[in-house]
């Protein structure tokens, strides 16, 4: 795989050095510009030179994938959908066995489970897939430094990362064929951020450097090395599904010991007790008081250091508990009327497909190919032509 990185990202960066097109004339005045900063923060001129050598425009996808994120713009039930699911357990159990030597010794070293890794790794790079999408992959320092020049909600970000991401270049850490990210500068299997793989990256496999484009027990072992110093509570749980009492919506956000919940009719799921009463948790209904209700604990909020978004800490923790054995969600998210759960998205795919209108992968993402099936399954039966997949649409397939 990594041989396969370094061809694909050099001649990614081949393609943007020989390509003709026209110099942004700002965004090179911008790149000039900076380097002042980065020369007050160590950066000396030949790496600087060497990242932005070639670099005339900015990346014209970095500005359009910034006006979305799923994790605010999803609804839950979806988005939590999309990330546990047969598919991503299936696989995060796999992935436990075959590296079950380097999770043990990292758990042994940072105390954070297997189970909690490998979902960060499933949620952050589909077990590292993502880095084979070179569509998805973008050059870091060209990426920021259009955030910087064309994006002024993210500038001090972009320019704090920049120059981080200017630091691990100079270190040799990373090659600069083989640097690259996500559209805000996220780095390797378990995404992390310039400034965050700083902080807390780890040489876990003893190479001498902190690889975590490459390397597996360093992308792992540098995620658990976040948790820990963000005060993660090893032996202990994220939270609770609990069944709430009529009118415990009211109590939403309100932080209260595990027994004082229960004392006022926030009982556990399937009946189980707290094992540990005394300790603090928030009450969280992410759908609203009609959906699921959770008691969160410290490591909750610990995920969110990773991604501050509660979808995310709660996709993990849920995908976490699978791969530990658990048996899930006992409550069902209050979908609209005619939707599809998550069986049944896998359903319809794999209708589709058996019918001959789909030809992807089965994996429950109703995205624009499984919704072009449909619409050729809808025409072909005298529907209306919406591409919506929906309850009424599986029944139809089912008969």
């Amino acid at each position: 795989m990594k041989y396969w990185m370094s061809i694909i990202a050099l001649i990614f960066i081949t393609l943007i050095q020989t390509c003709p097109v026209q110099a942004d004339i700002g965004f090179e005045k911008w790149i000039a510009d900076f380097y002042a900063e980065a020369s007050r923060d160590g950066i000396s001129r030949s790496t600087y030179e060497n990242a932005f050598s070639g670099i005339t425009v900015p990346d014209p996808l970095v500005l359009k994938k910034a006006a979305y994120q799923p994790e605010f713009t999803t609804k839950i039930w979806d988005y939590v959908d999309a990330r546990v699911n047969p598919l991503t357990v299936g696989k995060g159990e796999r992935k436990g066995v075959y590296y079950s030597g380097t999770l043990n010794s990292i758990e042994r070293r940072f105390g954070v489970r297997s189970s909690v890794l490998l979902a960060i790794w499933s949620i952050e790079s589909n077990y590292g897939d993502i880095l084979k999408k070179t569509t998805r992959l973008h050059y870091v320092p060209q990426a920021l430094a259009t955030l910087g020049y064309g994006d002024k909600k993210r500038q001090k970000f972009a320019r704090t990362q920049l120059l981080a991401a200017l630091k691990i270049l100079q270190s040799g850490d990373v090659s600069r064929g083989q640097f690259m990210g996500s559209w805000a500068g996220a780095m390797g299997h378990t995404q992390f951020i310039p400034t965050s793989y700083l902080a807390y990256g780890v040489d876990m496999d003893g190479n001498g450097r902190r690889d975590i484009w490459n390397s597996i027990p360093d992308a792992l072992a540098t995620a658990a090395s976040l948790l820990q110093k963000n005060g993660w509570r090893t032996g202990k749980t994220w939270g609770y599904e609990v069944i709430s009492p009529e009118g415990g919506g009211r109590f939403t956000g309100e932080t209260k010991t595990l027994s004082q919940w229960e004392k006022l009719g926030f009982i556990r799921s399937k009946g189980r007790n707290y094992p540990r009463p005394d300790d603090k948790a928030v009450l969280k209904m992410l759908a609203g008081p009609e959906g699921p209700s959770y008691l969160m604990l410290k490591n909750f909020f610990v995920f969110k250091r990773y991604n501050n978004a509660d979808a995310y800490a709660l996709a993990v923790g849920l995908l976490a508990d699978r791969l530990a054995g658990g048996s899930g969600m006992v409550q069902s998210w209050p979908r609209p009327a005619g939707s599809l759960n998550i069986s049944e998205k896998f359903e319809i795919q794999e209708r589709l497909k058996k019918r001959g209108y789909y030809s992807g992968k089965v994996d429950g993402y109703l995205g624009n190919e499984s919704r072009k099936a449909v619409r050729r399954f809808q025409k072909k039966s005298g529907l209306k032509e919406n591409g919506l997949p929906t309850l009424s649409l599986l029944e139809k397939l089912r008969e």
